[in-house]
C-alpha cells in the first residue's frame, strides 16, 4: 500500500512549512511590540530540526506496523505539541515529552493493528487530526509510552448521496481538501472554524468544533449523520438517520469525546447545494452595549444570518480599521436558493432600532451573479485579520497572549462581560503590567451569546508559564464564577480540565467513566482527556 506524502507541516508553528514566516518578519514584529508594550522583545531565531536533540524512542515497533509507523525527529517533533503548547517551547527547542512513535495508518486494517499493538503492550494512544487544538488536547500525557496516531493518510470523499444530501467522508480529510472534493459536485459541509486549513473533520466531530457561521447549524453537532470509530473493544457504528427517539443518541456520546473512547475511521456528514446568493451590512454603534441589545434582537427573530458578528470598540479598531470609539456589527446572509436583499433589509431595520448607524455604501448584495460582498470597508479589513494567523510571526516573542470563549444566557451576559474584565485586566496589570483586552461574539443564539476574548501583555522576568497560567486562571475563574461553560467551542483538553470538573455534574463523569471502561478497558485511549481513570 501506497505512503502518500502530503504537504509539510511546520513543527514549531501553525500551518505548512511553506507558511512559515521570514526572521526579519519576526524581528520587525518584536520592534512593533517593543515600542507597544514598552519593553524590549527579541525573536529568537527559528528553530531547525536538524538541530533538534529527542530522547529515544522507548517502544520497540513490531513488523505489523512498522510500514506506517515512524521515529524520526520531525515526525516526533511535529507530534510534540498542540498548537497552544508551541510557544515558547518549540521555538527554544524544547521537546521534554515527544511521542515516541507516529503511525500514520492507510487504511482501517492499518488503524486496528496500531490500536492492537498499543493495547496490548498498554502504549498511551493518541489520536490526531490536525495538531491544531488549542487546550493541551493532543499534547502526549506522561506514559511508560506514547504512539501517536496521525489519520492524514485517510483522506478521502469516499461516496455522496445526493438524494439525501450527505456525504461519507474519511476522519482524516482537512478542512480545504475536503470542499476541494465536494466542489465539483456543487456542495459543501459549510463548517469553517477558523482553524480550518489545519484540522480535520476527525478532530471537528471529537472537540464539537463550531464553525465560523454565527447562528442555526455552526456546530459540528448539527451535520454528523452517523459516525463509525474504532475502539480497543471493536467497532462502533451508527446507523444513518435524519433522526431519531430511540434512547439516547450514539452519535452525540461520540462527539466531543475527545479520542478517549475511540479513534473516528469516517462519518456520514450532511451537506448542502452552494451559497449562490449572499448580502452583508456593517453597523456602527458609539455603544457596546447597544451593538449586543442589537444581535441580540435580530437572533430571536430567527432569520438565521450565516454571520452575526460584533467587534468590540478595541476589537474594531485593531482589526477593522476603525478609530476606537464604536462597535461593529457584522451581518450576513447568504443562501443557494433565495436572493438576500429583503433578509438583510430586514435585519438592518432591526439594527437601526436597536440604535446602529448603517452608510449607503455598508450594505453589499449578491444577487447571485457573483457580485463580492464583505470584502471591502470595515468587514473586509476584519475578514482578512480574522483568516490570517500570525502565530509563527509572534511565536517565541515573550508575549503573554491567548484567547478563551464562552457562553452564557442573555440575563447574564452583562454581568459575566463585566466580572472577565475586571478579572483579566487586574491579572494582566499584575503579572505584565498592563495589557489588552477585546471581545467579539462569534456565535449567537437566541437565548445567548457565545463571547470570544483576545488578551496580551509583555512577558516580564521569571517564569513565562506560570505567568501565563495566571492571566488563564484568572479568566477561568471568572467565568465559571458568572455561570459561563469553560469552553463554548475549544474543547476541554487539559488545559480546561479544572474548570471542566467543576462545571459537569459528578454523576454524569462516573457515566463517562463506565462509558470509557467498556470501549477503553485498559485506558489508553488520551488519557487525563475529559475524566481521570
Amino acid at each position: 500500500m501506497t505512503y502518500s506524502a502530503k504537504p509539510k507541516r511546520s513543527f514549531w508553528t501553525w500551518g505548512l512549512q511553506s507558511d512559515e514566516p521570514t526572521q526579519a518578519q519576526r524581528a520587525a514584529r518584536a520592534r512593533e511590540l517593543s515600542q507597544r508594550f514598552g519593553t524590549e522583545i527579541v525573536a529568537p531565531p527559528i528553530p531547525s530540526v536538524d538541530e533538534l536533540t529527542l530522547r529515544p524512542p522507548r517502544v520497540e515497533i513490531p513488523d505489523s506496523v512498522s510500514d506506517f509507523c515512524f521515529t524520526d525527529v520531525y515526525e516526533r517533533a511535529l507530534h510534540s505539541y498542540s498548537a497552544n503548547d508551541r510557544e515558547p517551547a518549540a521555538v527554544l527547542g524544547r521537546f521534554p515529552n515527544p511521542p515516541d512513535a507516529v503511525a500514520h495508518p492507510r487504511s482501517e486494517t492499518e488503524l486496528e493493528r496500531v490500536l492492537e499493538w498499543c493495547d496490548a503492550r498498554r502504549y498511551a494512544a493518541m489520536p490526531f487530526g490536525g495538531g491544531s487544538s488549542v487546550v493541551g488536547g493532543v499534547t502526549p500525557p506522561q506514559a511508560d509510552g506514547v504512539v501517536t496516531i496521525d489519520m492524514d493518510q485517510l483522506d478521502s470523499v469516499l461516496e455522496i448521496d445526493e438524494t439525501s444530501r450527505a456525504a461519507r467522508i474519511q476522519a482524516g480529510t482537512f478542512g480545504p481538501h475536503l470542499e476541494d472534493q465536494l466542489r465539483p459536485h456543487g456542495y459543501t459541509l459549510r463548517h469553517f472554524p477558523q482553524s480550518f486549513s489545519g484540522s480535520t473533520l476527525g478532530g471537528w466531530i471529537a472537540t464539537r468544533s463550531g464553525g465560523h457561521y454565527a447562528t442555526n447549524h455552526t456546530h459540528i453537532d448539527e451535520f454528523v449523520e452517523s459516525v463509525r470509530m474504532i475502539t480497543p473493544s471493536g467497532w462502533w457504528e451508527s446507523r444513518r438517520l435524519p433522526g431519531g427517539g430511540a434512547g439516547p443518541d450514539p452519535n452525540r456520546l461520540v462527539i466531543g469525546s475527545e479520542g478517549i473512547l475511540g479513534i473516528i475511521s469516517e462519518a456520514w456528514m450532511r451537506i448542502q447545494a452552494r451559497p449562490k446568493y449572499r448580502a452583508t451590512a456593517a453597523v456602527t454603534f458609539t455603544s457596546w452595549e447597544h451593538s449586543y441589545e442589537a444581535a441580540r434582537r435580530i437572533a430571536q427573530a430567527k432569520q438565521w444570518p450565516a454571520n452575526l458578528r460584533i467587534l468590540d470598540p478595541q476589537l474594531a479598531r485593531d482589526s477593522a480599521g476603525m478609530d476606537g470609539s464604536r462597535a461593529l456589527l457584522i451581518i450576513g446572509f447568504e443562501s443557494a436558493e433565495l436572493p438576500q436583499d429583503w433578509n438583510i433589509e430586514a435585519a438592518a431595520h432591526i439594527a437601526r432600532a436597536a440604535g446602529g448607524k448603517i452608510g449607503d455604501d455598508q450594505i453589499a448584495v449578491d444577487d447571485g451573479s457573483g457580485s463580492p460582498t464583505g470584502r471591502g470597508g470595515a468587514v473586509g479589513a476584519w475578514r482578512n485579520a480574522f483568516i490570517s494567523i500570525d502565530d509563527g510571526i509572534t511565536a517565541g516573542l515573550g508575549l503573554v497572549k491567548g484567547t478563551f470563549e464562552t457562553a452564557i444566557t442573555w440575563d447574564r451576559w452583562p454581568a459575566l462581560d463585566e466580572h472577565v474584565r475586571d478579572s483579566v485586566k487586574r491579572a494582566l496589570n499584575e503579572v505584565c503590567g498592563g495589557g489588552s483586552l477585546n471581545c467579539r461574539f462569534t456565535h449567537v443564539y437566541p437565548d445567548g451569546p457565545a463571547p470570544y476574548y483576545t488578551y496580551a501583555g509583555a512577558y516580564r522576568s521569571g517564569s513565562y508559564t506560570d505567568q501565563q497560567a495566571a492571566v488563564k486562571k484568572a479568566a477561568s475563574d471568572a467565568i465559571i464564577e458568572a455561570g459561563g461553560t469553560i469552553t463554548h467551542h475549544h474543547a476541554v483538553g487539559r488545559l480546561h480540565r479544572p474548570w471542566y470538573d467543576r462545571e459537569r455534574p459528578d454523576l454524569f463523569a462516573d457515566a463517562l467513566r463506565a462509558a470509557k471502561k467498556a470501549l477503553d478497558p485498559n485506558g489508553i485511549l488520551n488519557p487525563g482527556a475529559l475524566v481521570d481513570v
